[in-house]
């Protein structure tokens, strides 16, 4: 087959994904630039040095233990999961699916809360909108853009590598070219911003609070095995896929350090804006601008980079998901309708329980202070529930290599089996217990009523997730052992309740509304009706669909 055959031609009968390309899809998942902005936040300076050790302690092991796995598992099509149900059997195999995929939707609302803020400052040219928009609108935009894009992501996954492509590609070229402003910003005279800016100023302060911030670095650098189920879609994914790998730590390693001391000349890391973490690449991107006399130019292309950036992150998330949770040996786990598909062959309640579940944990964040909290609180969970999740990467991987003689590979990560096994256990134990501290990582005042809402919050939302993925087995069981008439009423009633529970969100709107000081009352009417055609028209949907499912019981009956 030729090269041009390769590399998913659209006239050929088989299509395949060069290395290239896997790299550049999967680094749409793994870092942005936003991914180096959080962390400056959290440790100023001192990332230049965390991100050097973390690309050698956490990194560059955990990405060839991808490689390794998806060399192993090259037939696979469910990533994780059949790596897990591989080495542990079918029940972990559930747990680490649904694990898996439950803790990447706090993540997906943490990117459409990104795109709310990327057409924000292209509307704009500025942060204003968080003085300007009520937490209930930010939370409804928000939920307005994940649900339409699971609803139509399947649209989108014909060209998700094109889709891929242009997202990481802009992004990689964006954060490069961010990094060589620097240099000529300093080679013309320019002085850093960052005063002091020596050696000893880039070394972290290793106390309490250095830990709890550690997990947002590793769901930051986390991610790879997202791409996992495409392995089976290169021409020779045992042989080809660590060279992915490589390539995108290559490109994380470039991305992390440079552009934090690019940061560092720019930003005063020593007095840093309170809303960094939701709008510090604008800034970034803005100050540069002003230092070279273009005025906000950087800014708007960068804001249609982050924008493009978002969408294919959403796509890259939800239909990679989607594949790893609804593998054949979570089906026997979940109920009967989750694993309904339509005449499109798609998961159609599947994509209403990813609706219902990113909707709780959006709404039980929205009662924190304002936008900035709210932003803050929904990414630092991230670095709570994701590195839990990968944590069963590095079990599969230490099962893999303890009983090596049962899953070959081509590519081998560490020759040595005892020495892979202690690397293994390292990452393991680093990522667990970086992990639990996260619980802390608070961007509140200390002892503050928001500090500790914000750690209840913290601990409430993972075990909701946890919770829900615990009640769906016992469903399942349920199902089985009743008719169809009553398992569609019981459906029906779960629609009509779900239903009005949304609908009674419009009192709390309502008080929200009239408490709102933000805007002119025009603006705020104008505001709350929006507001409510979305609520009820939500709400709306619900109601049929449980009337159709209590007519349907009716006739099964």
């Amino acid at each position: 087959m030729s090269k041009k055959e390769e590399v998913f031609e659209l006239g050929s009968q088989k299509k395949y994904i060069s290395w290239p390309v896997i790299a550049l899809m999967d680094f749409v998942t793994v870092i942005g630039f936003d991914d180096i902005i959080y962390n400056f936040q959290n440790q100023g300076l001192g990332t230049i040095t965390t991100w050097i050790l973390m690309l050698f302690l956490f990194v560059i092991p955990y990405e060839m233990m991808v490689g390794h796995l998806g060399s192993v598992f090259n037939k696979e099509g469910g990533g994780l999961s059949s790596w897990v149900r591989g080495t542990w059997g079918d029940t972990w195999g559930y747990i680490a699916a649904w694990t898996y995929w439950v803790v990447g939707l706090p993540y997906v609302v943490d990117v459409a809360n990104s795109m709310v803020v990327s057409f924000g400052w292209l509307v704009n040219g500025n942060a204003s909108m968080q003085d300007r928009m009520s937490n209930s609108l930010f939370a409804l935009l928000t939920a307005l853009i994940f649900t339409l894009f699971i609803f139509i992501q399947h649209r989108l996954r014909n060209s998700l590598q094109w889709l891929g492509i242009l997202g990481g590609g802009a992004m990689f070229i964006m954060t490069v070219l961010y990094v060589i402003m620097t240099f000529a910003y300093l080679g013309k005279g320019g002085a850093p911003h960052s005063q002091p800016f020596t050696l000893k100023s880039i070394i972290p302060n290793f106390d309490f609070k250095y830990f709890t911030t550690l997990g947002l670095f590793i769901f930051a650098m986390n991610g790879s095995e997202y791409i996992a189920p495409y392995v089976n879609e290169m021409k020779n994914g045992g042989r080809d896929f660590s060279k992915a790998m490589w390539m995108l730590a290559i490109m994380t390693g470039f991305l992390t350090v440079l552009g934090s001391f690019s940061l560092g000349i720019f930003f005063n890391a020593h007095d840093l804006p309170h809303d960094l973490k939701m709008n510090g690449s604008y800034y970034a991107f803005q100050y540069m601008g002003n230092e070279f006399g273009v005025g906000q130019l950087f800014m708007y292309i960068f804001s249609v980079t982050q924008a493009i950036y978002m969408m294919a992150q959403l796509a890259v998330l939800i239909d990679a998901g989607t594949r790893m949770f609804l593998s054949d040996t979570a089906k026997k786990y979940l109920p009967e309708g989750l694993t309904k598909t339509d005449k499109r062959n798609l998961p159609i309640n599947g994509y209403w329980m990813t609706t219902g579940i990113c909707t709780l944990i959006l709404v039980l964040s929205a009662t924190l202070p304002n936008m900035n909290s709210i932003f803050n609180q929904l990414l630092n969970l991230n670095g709570i529930v994701s590195p839990f999740a990968t944590c069963f990467l590095f079990t599969s991987f230490i099962t893999v290599r303890m009983r090596q003689k049962e899953f070959p590979s081509e590519f081998v990560f560490i020759k040595n089996r005892k020495f892979s096994l202690v690397v293994g256990w390292w990452c393991l134990l680093f990522t667990f217990s970086f992990a639990c501290l996260s619980v802390f990582q608070i961007d509140e005042p200390f002892g503050s009523p928001a500090y500790w809402h914000v750690i209840m919050l913290n601990i409430i939302e993972p075990l909701i997730m946890l919770a829900i993925g615990i009640l769906l087995p016992y469903i399942a069981h349920y199902e089985r052992n009743h008719s169809k008439a009553t398992n569609r009423r019981n459906l029906g009633i779960s629609y009509l309740v779900g239903a009005a529970l949304i609908l009674g969100t419009v009192f709390p709107i309502l008080s929200v509304s009239h408490n709102n000081k933000l805007n002119s009352p025009l603006v705020n009417t104008i505001e709350l009706i929006v507001e409510l055609v979305i609520i009820i028209s939500i709400a709306i949907v619900g109601f049929v669909l449980g009337y159709r499912a209590l007519k349907q019981s009716k006739k099964l009956a």
